[in-house]
């Protein structure tokens, strides 16, 4: 019989190795590797020629099914991040910085959902039950009729649940849960891996709808192995800065509805408060036009969003300088000075440059290129953009400016909230522009000539 091969794992990054080390390789991070129990192989000594299982079920690709039915919990923002409500037999993975208000959304929620219906239970492995009770009377919500239990044992959870048969399980967190049957402390990938099994597991085989809390690591990334990710139906990430009362419930995965799908609620002293414009709360303390602001028309998921990127370019007094990005990829901005450097001759050598997204948005999309270009170029040459205007568009090393989707989607939501022009990249679909002066440019060269007139 052959010796089981002993891994050891990083617990922040799920790295696998063959021998403990006290730093992790691959990220860094110290004290973080733990030893992985091998699991078992099958049964001993038998092929898999003499081993006879069920017969799968097999259907064709025509074959037509009813969409599974949804659950709303009456807070638009949550029940569109879920793709129109909460699925049955679902598992969702809830991912955040520690205090952003994931506790605050999920007791909000658990309440809603049980207001509709739905037994729900929410079991707290990081907090005892007065504790929760208590952030519940500070919300209203103590006549809610939600079941509250306060345990890390995952057997003692397990057989808990599958007695009461309950609609929807909030587990806070993954992180706490603790199963005998894995030889490793709570938290580490192995337990981490065995308890999101077992309750993504009891969810499909009970018919009811699992939401797990995860721990984020420092580079924000839900911490444990990336397989957590795979075992779940939704991943939502809770995103904000502590200095912004915004928050951001972005999906980036949904096997029931669609990807990068954004919910924004604000943080008040009476909990999380929905946001059914984002675009007028981002902008509602913009006030005269100044150099370096530039609002930018951007789309999350299916809804479109404007944001105020704010830029400051300033000699620098050190022999480097240095390069701040808030809200935006940092190594995008190093590519977008070095375009318009190269392309249309305008240097940043010798400036600080700080770059920052108003309202603790987090921008992906690289249909922002031209907007921070405009940012950029707006506070270097001390000139301010009419108020009235809104920019976006992508930007290719060459310095062309490349079409992005959902124009018109982008201009509907610049007139709504009274923008009257708006530049964008030539080409693409046109997009309706009744009321809306479309000032169209084919490259970085022409935008700077026409806008601030040097190039």
């Amino acid at each position: 019989m052959a010796k089981p091969i002993t891994t050891f794992s990083c617990n922040e990054c799920g790295a696998i190795t063959s021998k403990w080390s006290g730093r992790c390789e691959a990220c860094g991070a110290w004290n973080s590797i733990t030893e992985d129990v091998p699991l078992s192989t099958g049964p001993k000594g038998k092929s898999l020629g003499s081993m006879r299982g069920k017969r799968v079920a097999l259907s064709d690709l025509s074959d037509a099914e009813t969409p599974p039915p949804r659950t709303a919990s009456g807070m638009d923002e949550l029940d569109r991040v879920l793709g129109g409500g909460l699925v049955p037999a679902s598992a969702i993975l809830v991912g955040g910085d520690p205090g952003i208000g994931k506790s605050t959304l999920l007791l909000q929620a658990a309440a809603a959902f049980a207001g509709k219906g739905l037994k729900t239970f929410y079991i707290s492995g990081e907090e005892a039950s007065a504790q929760v009770r208590m952030r519940a009377a500070r919300l209203g919500l103590q006549d809610a009729s939600v079941k509250l239990g306060a345990d890390t044992s995952l057997r003692n959870i397990l057989t808990t649940l599958d007695e009461e048969r309950p609609d929807l399980v909030i587990i806070d967190s993954i992180q706490t849960m603790w199963s005998d049957t894995v030889d490793s402390a709570p938290g580490s990938v192995s337990q981490v891996r065995a308890a999101c099994h077992e309750l993504t597991t009891f969810a499909k085989t009970r018919g009811a709808s699992v939401v797990l809390v995860g721990h984020v690591t420092k580079e924000g990334q839900i911490a444990g192995p990336r397989v957590v990710e795979h075992m779940v139906d939704t991943v939502l990430y809770f995103e904000g800065e502590r200095g912004h009362q915004f928050r951001i419930l972005r999906a980036v995965k949904n096997r029931f509805g669609p990807a990068d799908e954004i919910g924004v609620f604000e943080m008040t002293g009476a909990g999380l408060a929905q946001v059914s414009n984002p675009s007028a709360l981002f902008l509602s303390e913009r006030g005269t036009p100044s150099p370096g602001s530039v609002v930018f028309a951007g789309i999350e998921g299916t809804r479109p969003v404007l944001v105020e990127v704010q830029a400051l370019v300033a000699p620098t007094p050190h022999s480097q300088a240095r390069r701040s990005v808030v809200g935006w990829d940092g190594s995008r901005l190093a590519m977008i000075l070095a375009v318009l450097e190269s392309r249309c001759g305008i240097p940043f050598a010798g400036m600080d440059v700080y770059l920052n997204v108003a309202g603790g948005m987090k921008i992906s999309e690289p249909a922002a290129d031209l907007a921070v270009a405009a940012a950029l170029l707006s506070a270097r040459e001390d000139i301010a953009l009419p108020s009235d205007t809104v920019v976006f568009g992508e930007i290719s090393l060459s310095g062309a400016l490349r079409p992005v989707g959902q124009t018109e989607n982008r201009l509907k939501e610049a007139q709504k909230l009274g923008f009257s022009s708006a530049i964008a990249p030539e080409g693409g679909k046109p997009g309706s522009s009744e009321g809306l002066k479309l000032t169209r440019m084919a490259d970085l060269t022409s935008f700077v000539g026409e806008i601030f007139g040097a190039g």
